[in-house]
């Protein structure tokens, strides 16, 4: 079964060099300073590598959708 289709399983999508740009100045931080993903967790895209990063997606009760950045790891 592929969990990345469960339907639980919030959208995970990689995002380009230039949109995670604007992210990471909106937010100033750093690429390093973002949450971490394994690259073992079968919800990331399988062409993800490390250093990637990932948007997820989620349905949320208070804000309708929350989207979250995470890079992935070893």
């Amino acid at each position: 079964m592929d969990v990345s289709e469960h339907t639980l399983v919030p959208e995970h999508t990689l995002i380009d060099e230039e949109d995670l740009d604007e992210v990471l100045e909106e937010y100033d931080i750093k690429r390093t300073d973002l949450p971490k993903i394994k690259r073992t967790d079968p919800a990331i895209p399988d062409e993800a590598e490390v250093g990637d990063v990932v948007k997820i997606v989620r349905e949320s009760r208070t804000t309708d959708r929350a989207v979250v950045y995470r890079l992935v790891i070893d």
